[in-house]
């Protein structure tokens, strides 16, 4: 703040103290008691409970976890967007069953004991039911092993997997995040990550002259990262978004419209962003229909998500598609098209309705 990069924020300020008895102990103790001996002399020494921090998008809940995992000395640890976590837990349960083993978590959840101290996670949202069915034994085989556990979330615990499949299974996870983890709501009344696109352009035409500018609202809004796929499992196969750091996804129009996806594609990729940066939008019209129609479903799902969009296209929404079968129907995601470009778009979203924008002011 004395440098000018960060705004004084009394609901930011108010967490610190938490962070920063979490970061003393840690530093105290970094590693495990282990080999033949360990225990025997003294008791193992019981870890701090965790923070889970939540509040609504734009806040700064991941500057904050940025800033603490950053100050730490010493300490294995990691930081990890949730989705990304969960789905090398699945991978490597997929790969653990391969052994016979009887447990696949078992041995998953160990080799992450050995790795860290700390987990971040950012974003924390349960989504799937193949994620609500782990992520309680997880937890518990981490918290046991001596783990703590940071995370971020745009919701309370109590919200998370609502109305979802099954969710009475769900429910003594929650009951473990409130016993093991202080649970700590981040109430300032500024969205930072709004303000850094309030005003600005996220529509650009012609495609080719936008790479420059495009490329520069990606590096900040991810702090540069190079960004990885994100693969998202959807009815028992495996969606990849290109691109993904700092809960912003990228991609071409071809990565995502000229291959067979549906709605539950679509639908998944719009749960798990909250920006979308979508490049090269071509002309339009009946000779590309298919095409054309997954692109009016992916406007949808992102419209009815409330997803930030950042696109270069062809030419003006009212003309990627003049004439052809669908030309009449295309009117209503032109509109929405416009609509999206708003200074405002998103702000009035119920809370929780979709993932926060990242959170760095």
């Amino acid at each position: 703040m004395a440098a000018g990069q960060l705004r004084a924020d009394p609901a930011q300020h108010a967490v610190l103290p938490v962070l920063e008895a979490l970061r003393l102990w840690l530093e105290a103790n970094p590693t495990r008691r282990t080999g033949l001996f360990a225990g025997l002399f003294a008791r193992p020494v019981q870890p701090p409970k965790g923070l889970y921090l939540w509040g609504g998008v734009g806040r700064g809940k991941s500057m904050l976890m940025d800033l603490f995992v950053g100050a730490l000395d010493g300490v294995a640890r990691r930081r990890v967007h949730f989705h990304a976590f969960m789905q090398e837990i699945h991978h490597g349960m997929h790969e653990a069953r391969k052994t016979g083993v009887e447990d696949a978590l078992e041995p998953v959840a160990a080799a992450v004991i050995r790795e860290v101290r700390l987990l971040a996670f950012d974003e924390m949202q349960i989504t799937d039911i193949t994620d609500a069915m782990i992520v309680g034994r997880l937890f518990e085989k981490l918290l046991a092993g001596g783990v703590v556990i940071v995370t971020t979330s745009n919701r309370p615990p109590e919200d998370l997997y609502k109305n979802g499949l099954n969710r009475a299974l769900f429910l003594p996870f929650i009951a473990t995040l409130r016993e093991r983890l202080q649970v700590v709501a981040l109430e300032s009344p500024n969205d930072y990550r709004q303000h850094r696109l309030q005003g600005a352009q996220v529509y650009f035409h012609p495609a080719g002259k936008a790479r420059g500018a495009i490329q520069s609202i990606w590096d900040d809004l991810t702090g540069a990262d190079a960004g990885r796929p994100l693969h998202l499992p959807v009815n028992g196969r495996d969606v990849v978004l290109p691109r993904f750091a700092n809960g912003v996804g990228r991609a071409s129009f071809w990565e995502l419209c000229a291959k067979p996806l549906g709605p539950a594609d679509f639908l998944a990729i719009a749960q798990a962003v909250r920006v979308l940066i979508l490049e090269e939008i071509p002309q339009l019209s009946s000779s590309n229909f298919n095409v054309a129609k997954r692109f009016v479903t992916l406007i949808d799902a992102l419209y009815e998500a409330k997803v930030r969009l950042i696109c270069s296209a062809a030419d003006e929404p009212e003309r990627l598609y003049v004439e052809g079968e669908g030309a009449f129907e295309f009117e209503r995601t032109a509109s929405r098209l416009r609509e999206m470009q708003g200074a405002d778009w998103g702000r009035a979203e119920a809370e929780g309705s979709a993932p926060a924008l990242p959170d760095q002011p």
